[in-house]
């Protein structure tokens, strides 16, 4: 599944070749709402956590939500896709450009109202360069009792974490991801949000991700030496990668 830093880098790919731009086209399969017509305006790109929200004049949404099998493209007008044509879930198109999303399983169009309540339920989106120390605190007021690898990923708490953010950012906070959240002093869980946030934020500025423990089950930690483990954690069975002895 697509983390925050990759809907990041998306939105603002798309951004900067949208906004401001009248529509040429728009085909959105299965739109319960009217399609905004040829002229309209594109007033703004948004990333909310993994959802990606571009907004028309006149109150209509497209958001989309990648899960593990979308992906948005962006081609010259006449380019040929990289894609068959048949799973493109959305297309969007001004003069000289088109973006294309592909096989992504949440595709709506929606009156605004209506997609505000799509993300409403969402926490702070840890990936937005204007995270301040209050988002940070509301996260942190948000944890619950449950494994803090698990906690992470619920996108009510903090959005934007995904399974790499969450392996990457315990390790470097030295925390065990099968400890309870709740049992964590209250600094630990600032540190915790706040060293995702940073990740997260620096991977959008220069596309690199850390991989101290992600994907590295069975090698030797760069730090200590210890085999890097692996285990299936929380409701959705995700991989946590974690090294025993930095992370006790």
């Amino acid at each position: 599944m697509p983390e925050g830093d990759t809907i990041h880098r998306t939105a603002n790919r798309l951004r900067s070749l949208l906004v401001g731009q009248p529509l040429v086209r728009l085909e959105v399969r299965r739109a319960t709402v009217p399609v905004p017509r040829s002229g309209t305006m594109i007033e703004a790109v948004d990333p909310v956590g993994k959802h990606l929200l571009i907004r028309f004049a006149g109150g209509t949404t497209l958001r989309t939500h990648m899960r593990m099998t979308g992906s948005w493209h962006v081609y010259r007008t006449g380019e040929r896709w990289r894609q068959p044509g048949h799973l493109a879930r959305a297309v969007l198109e001004i003069e000289g450009w088109t973006a294309v999303c592909f096989a992504a399983p949440v595709v709506e169009l929606e009156a605004s109202p209506t997609s505000a309540s799509r993300v409403a339920h969402l926490g702070p989106d840890l990936t937005r360069p204007d995270i301040t120390d209050d988002d940070i605190a509301l996260a942190v007021d948000r944890m619950y009792d449950g494994e803090i690898g698990a906690v992470l990923l619920d996108q009510r708490v903090a959005c934007g974490i995904g399974n790499i953010y969450k392996s990457e950012t315990l390790f470097v906070c030295g925390v065990d991801p099968f400890t309870s959240a709740a049992a964590l002093d209250k600094r630990i869980q600032h540190k915790v949000v706040a060293t995702a946030s940073k990740l997260l934020r620096a991977s959008v500025a220069d596309a690199a991700r850390p991989r101290n423990v992600y994907g590295r089950a069975g090698q030797p930690c760069r730090k200590c030496g210890t085999p890097i483990r692996a285990q299936r954690q929380g409701e959705q069975r995700r991989t946590t990668y974690w090294c025993p002895s930095c992370q006790r």
